[in-house]
């Protein structure tokens, strides 16, 4: 019975320990890779719909740099420019980053952003939201 508490103990230990040094690779320590996985769209009108992470002009993989406090596509083809990042804090263990877009130039398409990172899973919601329209997108990020 003592070794069964003991292994117990040990298990424990190692499984809270693992959690720290997960917890650890958001620290802003290193970039991180944001995957995207799927979107939604919501207007007043239509009310929220899947969408396609093309017909959302977004690239498939970003890269968060959080000392930078940059956010761009990971590819060195992708011309996009980097968004920055306006604010960060933690908060009840999620990284919230935020900051917002003025996107096309002739179009009025500006809008603000959120994204909230588990720093145990490191899943990731993001929502943006400008005139008459909102976006969700879920994904997940791994340090790189």
């Amino acid at each position: 019975m003592k070794n069964i508490k003991l292994l117990g103990l040990i298990g424990l230990s190692i499984f809270i320990s693992s959690l720290t040094v997960w917890a650890d690779d958001f620290d802003g320590s290193r970039p991180l890779l944001f995957s995207v996985i799927s979107a939604m769209e919501c207007t007043p009108d239509n009310g929220c719909r899947a969408a396609t992470i093309e017909s959302l002009d977004l690239p498939r993989f970003l890269k968060i740099d959080l000392n930078k406090k940059t956010i761009g596509p990971v590819s060195e083809n992708d011309s996009r420019p980097d968004s920055v990042i306006e604010r960060m804090e933690r908060v009840d263990g999620k990284l919230m980053l935020q900051g917002t877009e003025d996107g096309y130039e002739t179009v009025r398409d500006g809008l603000g952003w959120t994204i909230a990172i588990s720093e145990g899973t490191g899943r990731v919601v993001m929502t943006a939201s400008g005139d008459q329209v909102a976006f969700v997108v879920f994904g997940a990020c791994l340090p790189l």
